[in-house]
């Protein structure tokens, strides 16, 4: 063998210099191995730990301001329930009197009413109507206004309907003059004595809307955060920015509100992030609503963001410190073994090497000794044997004949012959022949393309006639191209593979395209169907043998683009483009070269280039 086979690896000038070789080296040593590899874990496993912390911390702070804050609206409802218990309270009262008296327009009824709306400064009057809207009873004394149109008055109304106090919403007292206080009313259908005639009527209390205005103004949550409430039928009772919400500069989204008696939910509706809380006071069914903005409540969360900021990059350099110096420790040894080996790389296989050190870097550089020794006795023998493996497994699967594919033309011939179809028998008798003298091409592996062109026309053939004629074809070669040389049998793996996975399972008629050409020196194949295509991660596999024709041959379209690159050089063979049901093209190049020349003596030396 000759001297220069004896060298590992070729001779690059650009290894020369230094020792440690190149920049791209340098990033693959084992100590930036190291480095990188300790550094990724601990800082992974820091942000890992760090984030499940920061989220566990997070969370809690923001359930503790949402229990706060639940607190808080409780606390308004506890205080609401009270204060509307006492109204209910006062109203009974006023009930038992005046059911209690013989006579509605008594002194002493009047006298003791009087009494008890002194008792409490949120109490304005009380008043007794007629079903049909006249005033029986007035405490304290005032003339009514007229057109009152009792009739739309809600607390008018809701007597009617049910036998428990209705409560109405906040309004101005609108019935007597002078009067003009924002008041709720409550009524309720009850009995009273008239001239000793036991008669029904609307007994209608109203409290200073005060109370409830101030028990609302009390509810701080954040410094944006406010509570409101509405009734049952989703009317605003109070809101401490009623005026905005009238003018229809404010919006509040009261429909999930109305769907619960008891809950808590984050809503976006007006485009910031707030948290709503929803109590419902069971005396009156109204809904006290709390609005807390999010980025108020969880002030916390901000707080360990801003620790987290400054934790990591701190926990981060700390890591990398460490590993640097404990990666440096472990490589430098290794680090002159490989400074060593480079010398091995550039030169030939009979240079020694002797490293002291570590015991294991020891026992390395005896063991790489002896590789040498093996490598220097093998490594010829290896390549020889490898190259003529691998062309005499090429030659074996290149000279592979179908037995399916026979066996089914033949089948298709007795077939036609039972029919009486001479003609077609006859057809496909010398299609098959001339198929498989080209096939064998007395066991040359070069033929020239025009013989190529032959050997897949009468392959389609055959097969027109077993598919019944469910696919046309189409052969087109420019003149200057049939002459030159090209490796045998490349054509059929790629028309099978249209056959049986494109076109087989089409409902519509087929159509396999087939042109040849010079283009730049390039002799250029081009096989091209209207099948069903196939998908990208089929495209990226086809040439690393994820694709055999069922029932092929074996050789495949993968073999077909290994030949083309051993027999022309890597640079040549098959490319596909294709799209879901709508075909695909496999477009085959190589040199263009006379069938006159040698064709072994030229794929030799196309091969050594």
């Amino acid at each position: 063998m000759p001297k220069e086979r004896t060298r590992l690896f070729p001779h690059h000038p650009q290894r020369r210099g230094r020792p440690g070789g190149t920049f791209t080296s340098k990033l693959l040593s084992i100590q930036v191995i190291l480095t990188v590899t300790l550094t990724s874990i601990a800082v992974l496993v820091t942000v890992i730990v760090s984030f499940a912390l920061y989220n566990r911390f997070a969370k809690t702070a923001e359930e503790n301001a949402s229990l706060n804050m639940q607190q808080i609206i409780e606390q308004v409802n506890y205080n609401l329930g009270l204060y509307v218990n006492g109204m209910r309270n006062i109203y009974m009262k006023a009930e038992r009197q005046i059911g209690q008296n013989a006579a509605i327009d008594s002194p002493m009824l009047q006298e003791s009413l009087s009494t008890l709306l002194e008792s409490r400064e949120d109490l304005v009057s009380f008043a007794v109507f007629t079903p049909e809207g006249r005033l029986v009873l007035d405490v304290p004394f005032a003339p009514m206004r007229r057109n009152t149109r009792m009739g739309e008055q809600s607390w008018f109304t809701a007597p009617g309907k049910t036998g428990e106090i209705s409560f109405s919403q906040p309004h101005v007292q609108n019935l007597f003059k002078q009067r003009y206080t924002w008041v709720v009313s409550m009524s309720k259908m009850i009995a009273y004595t008239d001239h000793g005639t036991r008669k029904k009527g609307i007994l209608l209390v109203d409290f200073n809307f005060r109370t409830i205005d101030e028990l609302s103004k009390q509810v701080k949550l954040g410094k944006r955060g406010y509570a409101y409430i509405l009734d049952s039928l989703g009317n605003i009772v109070y809101h401490p920015q009623q005026q905005l919400i009238y003018a229809g500069l404010k919006y509040e989204n009261v429909e999930p509100v109305l769907e619960y008696a008891y809950r808590s939910y984050l809503d976006e509706s007006t485009g910031e992030k707030r948290f709503i809380t929803v109590r419902t006071v069971d005396q009156t069914g109204w809904k006290i609503v709390g609005v807390a903005y999010y980025d108020e409540i969880v002030t916390t969360k901000r707080d360990l963001n801003q620790f987290m900021m400054l934790f990591l990059p701190l926990s981060i350099l700390c890591v990398i410190v460490v590993s640097v110096l404990l990666s440096a420790r472990i490589a430098r040894p290794i680090s002159k073994l490989e400074r060593t080996v480079q010398q091995v790389v550039e030169g030939d296989l009979n240079t020694s090497i002797y490293v002291r050190g570590p015991y294991e870097v020891e026992q390395l550089s005896k063991r790489f000794n002896l590789m040498l020794q093996r490598i220097r006795k093998l490594m010829d023998q290896i390549i020889y044997e490898q190259e003529t493996k691998r062309k005499g497994e090429l030659e074996v699967l290149q000279s592979q004949i179908n037995p399916h594919f026979l066996y089914n033309t033949l089948n298709s011939v007795i077939r036609l012959a039972e029919r009486g179809k001479n003609e077609e028998v006859v057809t496909m008798i010398q299609s098959l022949s001339r198929f498989f003298r080209i096939s064998l091409s007395k066991g040359k592996n070069i033929i020239t393309l025009r013989e190529e062109l032959d050997h897949i026309r009468h392959y389609l053939v055959i097969q027109s006639f077993r598919f019944r004629n469910k696919f046309r074809y189409e052969i087109k070669a420019q003149p200057e191209v049939l002459n030159c040389s090209t490796v045998k049998l490349i054509l059929q793996p790629i028309v099978e593979n249209a056959l049986y996975h494109g076109i087989e399972m089409m409902p519509d008629e087929g159509l396999i395209e087939i042109s040849a050409g010079l283009r730049s020196g390039l002799v250029v194949i081009t096989v091209r169907d209207n099948g069903l295509g196939m998908s990208g991660d089929m495209l990226k596999n086809i040439l690393k043998g994820g694709a055999k024709s069922r029932g092929g041959s074996g050789v495949g379209v993968r073999n077909v683009h290994e030949r083309i690159r051993l027999y022309y050089g890597r640079e040549y063979g098959l490319s596909f483009e294709s799209e879901i049901e709508e075909g695909t093209t496999v477009t085959i190049t190589f040199p263009a070269r006379d069938a006159g020349e040698d064709g072994e003596t030229a794929m030799e030396e196309a091969k050594s280039q």
